[in-house]
Parts: C-alpha cells; structure tokens; sequence
C-alpha cells in the first residue's frame, strides 16, 4: 500500500480516553516506515540511474566533442590539401609555360641562325659563281684575243702555222653550253 502526503494528512486515529490507540499509532507508523523505506530504494535507484544516465551523457558529450574536433581537423586538411595542390598545380603550369617559352626562343634564335647561315650560303655561291664566271670570261678573252705571237723561232723548227690559229669569231650561246659543262 502507498501512503500519500494526503493520507498523512487526513488520516485520524482513534481516541481513547487517556489518548491515541497505540496499537494503531504503531501500525500506522510502521506503515510509513515501510512506505518510506520503499521510496528510499525507489529515490536510491532513480539516483543511481541518474548517475548512470549523466555518466553516459557526459560521455557521449565528449565523444561529441572529440568527433566534432576530429571532422573540423579532417575539413582543415582537407581544405590544405586542396590548397596545396592548386599551389603545386599552378607551379607546374607556371614552370610549363616558363618551358614553353624557352623552347620556342630557343626555336626562333636557331631559325634566324639558319636563315642568317643560308644567306650566308646564298651570298658565298653568288660570289663564288660570279668569280668563276669572271675567270672564265677572262679565259675567254685570252683565248680570243691574238696574245700567242708565235715565231719559228720560239719553237724551234715548228712553225706559226702549225698551232692552232685563234678563233676569229666572240663566245656565242655555243661556248656558254660548253663552259656551263667544264
């Protein structure tokens, strides 16, 4: 039976002449020493649970704490990361073009190299084809030109007219094919 604050209340007992009945002073006092003892384990154990129950939440607070700690560390390397690898990416793409442009300057400088040789080349072969072509017009004149006065003397028993008489005649289209071919 339970025994509410109420039932205290309201509760007589009986008279007697000299005063209350003991016995039923007794039982009610036992009543309430039994109720109260229940309602102590009760609050005993209510306590106890509570105990338990912050233990727990205070351990599930710091296991909270400790995965907020650890998802805000993660997002911060992760962030890092990512900055880290654009930094080496634009690096890269720096050195790349830095590369880039030393290859085709590089590319350039030996192409004005080369078309300053092949001009070099060009001028050498005109020079050249012109010197020849003024040896051998000079050649050409000479051999036009009477310049051999050959005498019988000179040679001895041969005479003017066994040489070979000079050309009477100027170099035509003819020699030119002949002198291209020498």
């Amino acid at each position: 039976m339970s025994i509410t604050p109420i039932d205290i209340q309201q509760h007589r007992f009986k008279t007697r002449p000299l005063g209350y009945e003991k016995t039923g002073v007794d039982h009610f006092l036992e009543l309430i020493s039994d109720e109260l003892e229940r309602l102590t384990r009760v609050n005993q154990g209510l306590k106890e649970e509570l105990a338990r129950a912050k233990s727990t939440m205070d351990e599930m607070r710091g296991r909270e704490a400790t995965l907020k700690q650890t998802l805000m560390t993660a997002q911060q390397m992760s962030e890092d990361m990512k900055n880290n690898a654009r930094r080496e990416g634009e690096i890269l793409l720096a050195d790349a073009h830095l590369r880039a442009e030393r290859i085709v300057r590089d590319a350039e400088d030996r192409r004005i190299q080369l078309v300053s040789e092949i001009q070099e080349v060009k001028r050498q072969k005109i020079a050249f084809e012109a010197g020849l072509r003024a040896l051998v017009e000079s050649h050409m004149r000479l051999l036009d030109l009477n310049v051999v006065s050959v005498t019988g003397r000179e040679f001895g028993e041969l005479g003017a007219e066994s040489l070979p008489s000079n050309r009477e005649k100027t170099p035509g289209a003819d020699d030119k094919l002949e002198l291209e071919g020498f």
